[in-house]
């Protein structure tokens, strides 16, 4: 009897154990489902009022209790009146001020495979939906280049804002080359940091191959492909100088195209005198005509919101349980080994 009670309890915690292990794999799972079919959303700050707060903020501080209690008056008195006149306004059918014109800002921080796109082509249509010809979009362009083809479609999705008519700034603060100028070019309006990294209108392809390695150890590599150019240079087969002449020639033409792309947008430009592969400061990219003015986004921006209303806008997919975990313990590790590095002098200090 006593053997049966035991064998009772026991089922009855592995039975539990089963169904909570159970329950717990479902929640998981319709989390996942959910979040699959959750697209992402769009987080709107508006940047107008976080400087005037900040603004606020130091006057205040730097006033006297005394100074402080008369401001307090002086605004609240100002607030009255311009209540009192936005009523009477109203009664009388009057348009109260008219809105001030707005400047959307976008981050794009672009990674060899430019993966950002995606949100960049949520925000640019976000914002054609309400932007009008007296708005302007602002980009701040962080990108060394990466795959033709993404950054392609990257410079098409900004493209888009200048076929609306909507003035476009892009804005360098530390680097727009290659792939990335190739976005910047598209604005009506560059703007760069002293200091930044500009240009590298070039194309650049390596591949390593390791056929002699692979005849050393007596391993065949073998290739099998249909039409004569499929394949013009391999990692782990023999090259041909035939090949290798193609692959060159599929570089040179790509380079043609980012060329005419460049000079399309930037006809000012003297192309041969730029696209030698380059790269420059903002100083000197100013004075090649890479950029238009020499000037950081915050003071851009800061400049701006005397006369706009300046709000960014970005796209963003939230990550799951199992991602955010992922990217902590990749930052910590990134962060253990910097710490690591420095302690033994590896990077300068």
């Amino acid at each position: 009897m006593e053997f049966l009670y035991e064998y009772g309890l026991f089922l009855a915690k592995v039975v539990t154990f089963v169904l909570a292990a159970i329950a717990i794999i479902v929640a998981i799972t319709g989390a996942a489902m959910k979040q699959q079919h959750k697209k992402g959303e769009l987080d709107i700050t508006d940047l107008s009022e976080q400087f005037t707060e900040t603004e606020e903020d130091i006057i205040h501080a730097l006033l006297s209790k005394d100074e402080f209690k008369e401001k307090e008056k002086a605004d609240k008195k100002l607030a009255k009146e311009q209540a009192k006149a936005d009523k009477k306004a109203a009664k009388a059918g009057e348009d109260k001020e008219p809105n001030k014109a707005h400047v959307f800002v976008v981050d794009f921080n672009g990674s060899i495979d430019a993966k950002e796109v995606s949100s960049l082509r949520e925000e640019v249509s976000a914002i054609l939906s309400v932007a009008k010809p007296e708005d302007e979009v602002f980009v701040r362009l962080e990108s060394g280049g990466g795959m033709v083809h993404g950054y392609g479609l990257a410079s098409s999705q900004l493209d888009r804002i200048r076929q609306h008519n909507i003035p476009l700034t892009v804005s360098v603060d530390k680097v727009a080359a290659s792939g990335g100028y190739m976005m910047a070019c598209v604005a009506n309006n560059i703007i760069s940091a002293p200091f930044a990294i500009l240009g590298s209108i070039g194309v650049i392809a390596q591949v390593p191959n390791f056929n002699k390695l692979l005849k050393k150890h007596d391993i065949d590599f073998e290739q099998f492909t249909a039409g004569e150019f499929k394949r013009t240079v391999t990692m782990f087969g023999e090259n041909t100088e035939k090949g290798k002449e193609k692959f060159i020639e599929e570089l040179e033409e790509t380079h043609v195209l980012f060329k005419n792309f460049v000079s399309e947008r930037r006809p000012s430009l003297d192309i041969v005198k730029v696209a030698t592969g380059e790269h420059w400061f903002g100083t000197t990219a100013l004075e090649l005509g890479l950029v238009d003015s020499i000037q950081t986004s915050d003071d851009y921006l800061q400049g701006k919101s005397k006369s706009h209303k300046v709000v960014a806008i970005k796209y963003e997919v939230k990550k799951g349980l199992a991602e955010k975990f992922s990217k902590a313990a990749s930052l910590s590790a990134e962060s253990f080994l910097g710490k690591l590095l420095q302690r033994n002098n590896i990077f300068p200090n």
